[in-house]
């Protein structure tokens, strides 16, 4: 009985020392705190990438169920917490074959150390809501973070939890620069699929690597060459650069339909402001399947028709990424042979980021 006694006693204290420690995290609502990645900030809630009126404009009621997805959003604070916790719900719970739940609905958390964005942990999603520790056991002191959000389902709400005894804030020094912001629209390997988790999305990589804010317009087989989408990037009159990577969304005959168009768009606003062009990555399966390799080398050779004639018209900042490069030649970069892993991401980014400081320079 006494050794039973103990045990319960121990089994008592364990249980209250575990309820005490739940009681101090202390959760802060995500949105007092910068949100990076956005287009526009008129938008229906916090956290999606569409200005609200073109809720019933859009060419396809697809492209805005999926402006509804926060891929490229990311949240900035700065905290001295010997943890960190987040809760948070997102809007449809979406589950996919070829997708973690990770890289649908789940955060991914950086942090800046040694002068660099830092993976810290993944927040891997229980459902419609979770609430979970991030990171615990660390040193008390002061960091600045970098949390981004889900790539593939949207976010109703967002809180950050830290010690009862820490701090919350604004971000002490912003390392990511937002004056110029590149602006990349596509297709699904733009959004993000199927990174295993959100850091890992060619955008996500880039804001870390550059330093430099990347806002992402990929909508999942919707990159079509909208012109409504075009009329909301031309409004950024600040973007650095903007980067065209529909290829995969469209057939031959729209390439050569609409790119002019969708490119005059935005240079009736933004004259001067340098657009690249990306092919169509190669996909891996078609060194076998003869008429997806007919139809890459078609669709890249339309696109680069469209460039060379942009260029003729007298558009000097107008420049080309062909796609031979885009991933691993091996053909392990996919997860599909079209959507990426996140070792093709790495090499997409990389390809990428060469191309952009070229650019740029």
């Amino acid at each position: 009985m006494k050794y039973l006694s103990s045990t319960l006693f121990i089994t008592i204290i364990f249980l209250t020392l575990s309820i005490c420690t739940d009681a101090q995290i202390v959760y802060t609502d995500a949105s007092k705190f910068p949100l990076i990645g956005k287009i526009t900030t008129e938008t229906e809630t916090r956290y999606e990438r569409l200005p609200t009126y073109l809720k019933d404009k859009v060419s396809r009621p697809a492209i805005w169920t999926l402006g509804k997805n926060t891929s490229g959003l990311a949240v900035l604070f700065n905290s001295n917490s010997t943890s960190i916790s987040a809760k948070w719900e997102v809007l449809n719970n979406v589950k996919m074959n070829h997708m973690t739940d990770t890289g649908i609905k789940g955060l991914d958390l950086y942090c800046w150390k040694d002068n660099q964005w830092q993976f810290v942990r993944s927040a891997r999603p229980e459902g419609k809501v979770t609430e979970q520790v991030i990171i615990s056991n660390m040193t008390a002191e002061e960091r600045e973070y970098m949390l981004f959000l889900p790539l593939y389902d949207g976010v109703s709400s967002l809180s950050i939890g830290v010690d009862s005894t820490a701090f919350i804030a604004l971000p002490g020094i912003l390392y990511t620069d937002v004056e110029n912001p590149i602006v990349v629209y596509g297709t699904s390997i733009t959004q993000g699929g199927c990174a295993t988790r959100p850091g890992m999305s060619y955008t996500n990589i880039l804001t870390r690597w550059m330093n430099r804010e990347f806002i992402n317009l990929g909508f999942s087989g919707n990159g079509q060459l909208d012109y409504e989408i075009a009329e909301v990037m031309a409004q950024r009159k600040d973007a650095g650069l903007f980067i065209l990577d529909f290829v995969p969304n469209v057939d031959e005959a729209k390439i050569k339909e609409r790119t002019k168009h969708f490119v005059n768009i935005i240079r009736k606003k933004n004259p001067l402001t340098p657009i690249l062009f990306m092919e169509s990555i190669i996909y891996p399966h078609s060194v076998f399947d003869m008429q997806t390799a007919r139809n890459i080398v078609a669709k890249n050779a339309a696109l680069h028709t469209e460039f060379e004639t942009l260029k003729e018209d007298g558009d000097k900042n107008v420049y080309y990424l062909k796609g031979d490069n885009l991933i691993n030649k091996d053909g392990e970069g996919t997860v599909d042979g079209i959507h990426l892993t996140d070792l093709g991401f790495q090499h997409i980014a990389k390809t990428l980021m060469e191309k952009i400081n070229s650019i740029l320079q």
